[in-house]
């Protein structure tokens, strides 16, 4: 019989032990799903002889929380949850959120703002000799000096603001296995320092140790200094340039950043799992079920308990996200039989009611593809496999992905199966066969995706494919669609106020949509999350790559006239939508956002591309004197 982690210590003595050798601390409440990072690991800890157990959101005022399980013998393990803190608890205009989807009853104020500093101290307060290890998202996308939307400041390396004995960024699963390991055989923590997807504090006196050891200087990257970074947008914007294009496994160096008398060491980013090492970790005897102490339902665990994680990774490289710094470039896929056992098992739970919610990963048509050039992957530094062009190098044959949805579709007890998890269009031009058995299987009426604007100029700054490929996409889907006899529509997302884009884009983007047809009723407003490329312009407008001025939607009122624009079929943004009109001299469009006019007449979309191509040409003007390398 299955049984979940241990979360008191009643559950620690039925099961025989007196003490625990790792317990995890979460901001989220535990749900034995793969889906989420600490019980996953805690459960590959599990399997390789590791006694665990979980603290899920304990109080962070009391120590007491956090001494539920008593002393571990080796170490804590600390993650937010599969949120940043403060991405969970404000709003894109910095006003608390009320809601929490990782909580039991959907109720905000479970977890502290900054969940990885504060739960550390925590633990140091009540176990100071005991080791403490970050890792997750939060700790993954903060370890180097990083600016902070809600503090409007760069932040040091969060490894120096938690006051940790460790970090481990990415996917945990071999750097934490190596380090319990090391610990279990008797090293102490201050002597690990080799191990691939961690991050470590040293003594400045360690940097010259370091480029002794690389007098080849082709395993070291300094980068930019917290102070440097913070005196000098320019330098932060530099900072970003080299460690983000260390992103690569194969070819990535260690990364070392000045903090005053410190150092911060980030080693080399851990190696992809293999094909059968992912069914491993799949494989685990995960209850697929929050704990049974829990009396409410979680809203997260309802969106994923029927969805399944086809693989990792993403080479899509798109400026606002930051997978690729978290979970690598290369894609990890799961074999076909790996899949159909776990559709096979969640058929057999008694919730199961015949549909999957999803197959899929980071972008779904990407399972199963690979670069097909094993000695020019050692060495790319490519952000993107797609962007500006698809790599000559991709191979992107689609035929195991096609292979594995039918198997899926195919298994006693499984009514339908959706793909909901994102998928790249423009990769999907050479995928004639996933294309087919998406239109024709797996779209649930409809289908999402994300062009995310179509003005060219800031597609490019969000390394994203244009309108030309979203149009072509939307004809082939419809025709598609009408061919099997289906209705269908394509629900496209958007994003508001992102760095580049300005109110005269907007209204752009906004015409288009209207002669396209659509009418958007949720559009992201851009939140500067820590470790994204769109981050790094927000904070210095400047592009890293070339060192170009961007304009950056910083006011509120700025930011909600564009959000309006894009919502100017709902009568609550009406004035607003007039006030963007009257401030960019465009009244007439009024009567084709607001009025009964349906085809959007020729001069006003002639005045409307005269003057994009106009403030494109001012932000490569303003560009041309910001070069900051």
């Amino acid at each position: 019989m299955m049984q979940f982690i241990p979360i008191t210590r009643e559950d620690v003595s039925k099961r025989g032990w007196s003490e625990l050798d790792v317990i995890f601390i979460s901001g989220d409440a535990y749900i034995d799903h793969p889906a989420f990072g600490v019980p996953l690991l805690a459960r590959w800890l599990e399997k390789h002889g590791f006694r665990v157990g979980i603290i899920a959101q304990p109080d962070w005022r009391t120590k007491d929380a956090f001494m539920a399980l008593g002393r571990p013998r080796l170490c804590f393990a600390v993650s937010a949850g599969a949120m940043d803190s403060m991405v969970a608890h404000y709003t894109p205009a910095r006003k608390l959120r009320h809601d929490d989807a990782y909580t039991p009853g959907n109720r905000h104020g479970a977890r502290p703002n900054r969940a990885t500093i504060i739960y550390t101290s925590r633990l140091k307060e009540a176990y100071r000799d005991v080791p403490v290890i970050i890792g997750g998202i939060e700790a993954s996308l903060r370890r180097f000096a990083h600016y902070d939307f809600w503090e409007d400041k760069v932040r040091r390396s969060i490894l120096f603001d938690a006051k940790a004995d460790l970090l481990i960024y990415g996917m945990a699963e071999r750097p934490l296995l190596e380090v319990v390991q090391r610990l279990h055989a008797g090293e102490r923590i201050q002597d690990i320092r080799d191990v691939r997807g961690t991050c470590r504090v040293a003594r400045t006196g360690e940097l010259e140790d370091e480029r002794k050891n690389d007098a080849a200087g082709t395993s070291v990257v300094e980068i930019p200094s917290y102070e440097t970074v913070c005196a000098d947008r320019a330098e932060f914007a530099e900072a970003f340039r080299l460690f983000s294009s260390e992103h690569n496994s194969g070819s990535s160096r260690m990364i070392i950043q000045p903090h005053a008398d410190r150092l911060l060491i980030a080693a080399p980013p851990a190696l992809p799992l293999s094909e059968a090492e992912m069914d491993a970790v799949y494989a685990l005897p995960f209850e697929k079920a929050p704990h049974p102490s829990y009396r409410e339902p979680i809203p997260a665990w309802e969106q994923i308990k029927t969805s399944i994680t086809s693989h990792r990774g993403c080479f899509g490289g798109c400026a606002f996200c930051a997978i690729a710094l978290h979970q690598g470039k290369t894609i990890q896929s799961r074999s076909e039989d790996s899949i159909a056992s776990e559709v096979r098992d969640l058929v057999d739970k008694s919730w199961f009611r015949g549909s999957i919610s999803d197959v899929g990963g980071p972008t779904a048509n990407m399972y199963g593809l690979s670069c097909g050039n094993p000695e020019a992957q050692r060495s790319c530094r490519r952000a993107s496999c797609l962007f500006p062009a698809i790599c000559r190098n991709l191979a992107s044959d689609d035929r195991r992905a096609v292979r594995m949805l039918r198997r899926v579709r195919g298994v006693d007890g499984v009514k339908h199966v959706a793909v909901s998890s994102g998928v790249r269009y423009d990769l999907m031009e050479r995928q004639a066969g996933y294309f087919q058995e998406l239109v024709g299987h797996h779209v649930s009426g409809l289908l999402k995706v994300a062009p995310e604007h179509f003005a060219e100029h800031v597609t490019a700054l969000m390394r994203k494919p244009g309108q030309k490929s979203f149009e072509s996409f939307l004809r082939r889907f419809r025709e598609e669609s009408d061919r099997i006899g289906k209705r269908q529509q394509i629900v496209p997302y958007l994003i508001s106020g992102h760095p580049g884009c300005t109110l005269a884009d907007m209204l752009e983007l906004a015409l288009t949509l209207k002669g396209l047809g659509f009418q958007v009723e949720q559009v992201q407003d851009f939140t500067p999350t820590p470790g994204s490329l769109s981050t790094c312009m927000f904070y210095t407008g400047l592009d890293p790559d070339t060192g170009n001025a961007v304009h950056v939607p910083r006011s509120d009122r700025e930011k909600g006239l564009q959000k309006a624009l894009l919502l100017w079929h709902q009568p609550a943004e009406r004035n607003k939508v007039l006030e963007a009109l009257r401030e960019l001299g465009r009244e007439e469009v009024a009567a084709v956002l607001l009025g009964g006019v349906k085809r959007i007449p020729d001069g006003i979309k002639e005045k409307t591309d005269a003057a994009a191509r106009r403030n494109q040409r001012g932000d490569r003007q303003k560009g041309a004197t910001s070069k900051h390398r």
